[in-house]
This record gives C-alpha cells, structure tokens and sequence, in this order.
C-alpha cells in the first residue's frame, strides 16, 4: 500500500464530507447519514479496515470499526466523530454551506467547524498512519455517528443501548469541542480540553384555562398563566455555582492572564476573556431560556391551553437544584415535560490520557497550555459515558487569534482555517502515538 500524507488528505476528506448533505433538523425527515457513512466507510475499508455501517431507521446511518493495537489486553480507547450537521439557509452565507469552498485561507460550510472538521482528521490520521504500517499501543474504536445535532436517538444512545459489545474494552473516549485555541499572546495559547458537560433538559410547558369569548372576563386565562411562568423563568439568576472543573479553568487562566481572580466574583475575570466570555459565561451557572411560545387560534377567542418550549442546561452536581427551582418557577397552574432530557458529565483533567494530550500538543506549539472546561452544550459522550467511558473533547486546532471560534458552532459563515487541520492531524498522530 501506498504511504499517505495526512496533512495532505485532510484538506480533500473535509470538502467531500461538507459537500455530503446530511443536514439534521430533528424530524427525521431530512437526507440523513447514509450517503456519508458510505464514504467514511469506504476511506477505512481502502487502508484495511473491516467498517460496519449500522441503521436503527432509513438513512440514519452510523460506522464503526477497531483497530488492533500492538497490546490489544489493554484498555481500549473511543475516537468518535457525528456525521450530521444543523440546516442552514444559504442565502445568508458568502458561500454556499455545501460548497467546501476554500477562500481566505479556510474550508467553508456547515460541518467545517461541527463537526466534520474532526471527522476529517481522524479519517486523515487513521488512513496516514495503517498506510505506513503503524499501529496504535492499544485498540482503537473508530465511531462515526448519527443524530447528534437531535439528542443521538439514531445514533451514539442507539449503539450504546443496542451494541455494546462494539465497544467492549473501552474505558476512555476522544470526541469534539474541545483542543483548540485561544490566544494570549504572540508565544502563547490556551488550548481548552473539555472534561465537562451541562446537562439537558429541553422542556415543554403548558397551562390550561377555560375557553372563552376575548370580550369577556376570564380569570382562568391559558396564555396568561403561561405567559407569567414563562417570564419568571426566563428573567431568573441563577446562583454561581463553580464546579471543580469551572475552578481549575479560573485559576489556570487567571495565572496565564495575570489576572486577578475573585472566586466570589468569577463573572469579573470571565468578561475579560473576550468572545470566549459566551461559552465560559454559561459554565458559571444553571441556565434556562424560553424558545417557543404556542397559544391561541383566533384573535377574539380565549384558547383553552397555551404551551411554550425552554432550553435548561444543568451543571454537574446541581440537576436537582435545577429542578426544584424551575417548579417554583412555574407556579401551580402549569405543567412541564420533557422533549429530552440528559445527564451532566464531569472527569478530573489528570492521569495519562491527558498528559498525552497535553504532550502532542506542546510538541507541535510550544506555547501550547493545555486548560480543562466545561462546555455549555451537549455531545455524544454523554451516551458513551453511559457504557463506562472517560471522556474529553479534543479536536485540536490551532486558530488564528482573531477568529470568533465559538461564535460559528451552528453559526452563518461556518469555517475552519487550512492550517487548522493540517495541525490537527500532526497533534493527533502524536497523541495516538502516546496513549
């Protein structure tokens, strides 16, 4: 076989995976995952590998496939990447979001940043390095999923609940958002590692009250009740709450900032750190914010029930504060259930997973500072922890320093830097190397 260059394939996998649609809206209605599982499959099948691609439905498609390690009695380790990405309306973007356009020194489209970016190096580094003939220190589980952008009900919970045994072994888990860059100054960059993840509760709310005529009396309203609860939520602060992960990112980023840092006032130090404020902010605290609002058909009649939909996200250790607050919160006249709920994770940033992590990245920037977070949202490790696994966010990137990294996750104008990637792939080989 011949040996590849990953730096160079990157690039090319990236471009084909965005101009792949698999755009998920949620419905199961839209292209899924087929037509892209098919294409990773294809890539690991040509260096070796024997992929299974696995449908829990039509079109939502996952791959998974193991790599021997030189010591399989080892602990296995979980690279795992989502194929589906949020829609998009193209009129907004400079180009096409399916386009993989390169300008500007980037790969532009939906996917570029969440996450095909990371689907791409791990192909790029798996196809580089069985080229070559190297293999891992231990066993490699390579998972490609569906429905992540939905909650992974077709995806990394349907492989975690109906085959397990594609991961047995696995005690630790690589995944997104997390690796990249935040600069400090020209030497110097804090890369973030996530080690942590908010819970979810996406809640629908709904009052019922007494129909009636818009010209009479009505105490017994729906949509005022509704509106009311609504209000109260959305208006709420939320208590600081500093978990052992938010704590060590303060600390370690107040010490690489000089800045002085307040545990009583963290706010003060995160309204320092930019546009990284915004993920960071959100880390602080419960959270709770009204989306939808659903009531009425017709301007003079008084509806019987009105709902509303709230996105909560709760922090490890703090879920049934969460809880108790948002029933006082509602008042007695209007019920809640879940669209989905999901668990908060949380590890420690130590042992030699992490260090090898840390390792690969300072030997590609030596001003490299690895840093634990916290992230706001959600990803498929949460399903994966479910079996067992150590998780952490590692998609490694070094990001120019003006780029707003957070503000494109789901966002017009997605892009990812060339460079990005291609460093990306150099650090992974070495942290495999390492692990």
């Amino acid at each position: 076989m011949t040996a590849l260059n990953g730096e160079d394939e990157v690039v090319e996998l990236c471009r084909d995976l965005i101009r792949i649609d698999s755009t998920n809206a949620g419905d199961n209605a839209g292209p899924g995952e087929r037509a892209a599982a098919e294409y990773v499959a294809e890539k690991l099948a040509e260096v070796g590998l024997e992929p299974q691609i696995l449908e829990p439905d039509s079109r939502r498609a996952n791959v998974v496939a193991r790599i021997a390690g030189e010591d399989s009695s080892r602990d296995a380790l979980l690279l795992h990447g989502h194929l589906d990405v949020v829609p998009f309306h193209a009129d907004d973007w400079t180009h096409h979001p399916l386009s993989g356009e390169i300008a500007d020194g980037c790969i532009w489209g939906r996917g570029a940043v969440d996450m095909k970016n990371m689907d791409a190096m791990i192909l790029a580094v798996v196809r580089q390095r069985l080229s070559q003939g190297r293999r891992p220190p231990r066993d490699i589980v390579l998972a490609f999923t569906a429905d992540e952008e939905a909650g992974g009900t077709y995806g990394a919970q349907w492989l975690s609940d109906k085959h397990p045994d594609l991961f047995e072994g696995c005690t630790e888990a690589i995944g997104e958002v997390g690796g990249f860059s935040v600069s400090i100054d020209d030497a110097r960059r804090l890369y973030l590692i996530e080690t942590a993840e908010k819970g979810i509760a996406w809640m629908r709310l709904t009052a019922n009250g007494r129909a009636g005529h818009g010209s009479m009396l009505n105490a017994e309203n729906a949509v005022t009740e509704l509106a009311e609860a609504v209000g109260r939520i959305g208006r709420y602060e939320w208590p600081v709450r500093l978990t052992q992960t938010v704590r060590t990112f303060l600390t370690e980023v107040s010490e690489a900032l000089n800045l002085e840092l307040d545990l009583d006032d963290p706010e003060t130090t995160v309204a320092k750190l930019g546009p990284l404020a915004r993920m960071i902010g959100a880390t602080l605290r419960n959270t709770a914010n009204p989306t939808m609002l659903a009531g009425g058909y017709k301007v003079n009649v008084i509806p019987q029930t009105a709902t509303a939909h709230v996105d909560g996200r709760f922090l490890p250790g703090y879920e049934d504060e969460f809880f108790e607050t948002i029933d006082e919160l509602l008042g007695p006249n209007v019920a809640m259930e879940f669209v989905y709920h999901d668990i908060a994770i949380e590890t420690g940033f130590d042992g030699p997973l992490v260090r090898s992590m840390a390792d690969a990245l300072v030997a590609e920037d030596p001003g490299a500072l690895a840093v634990p977070y916290t992230l706001s949202g959600g990803t498929d490790l949460k399903a994966f922890s479910r079996l067992g696994m150590r998780g952490f966010g590692f998609a490694p990137l070094r990001l120019p320093a003006d780029l707003d990294f957070s503000g494109l996750f789901h966002g017009v104008d997605e892009r990812v830097p060339v460079d990005s990637l291609q460093f990306g792939v150099r650090v992974l080989d070495r942290f495999l190397d390492g692990c």
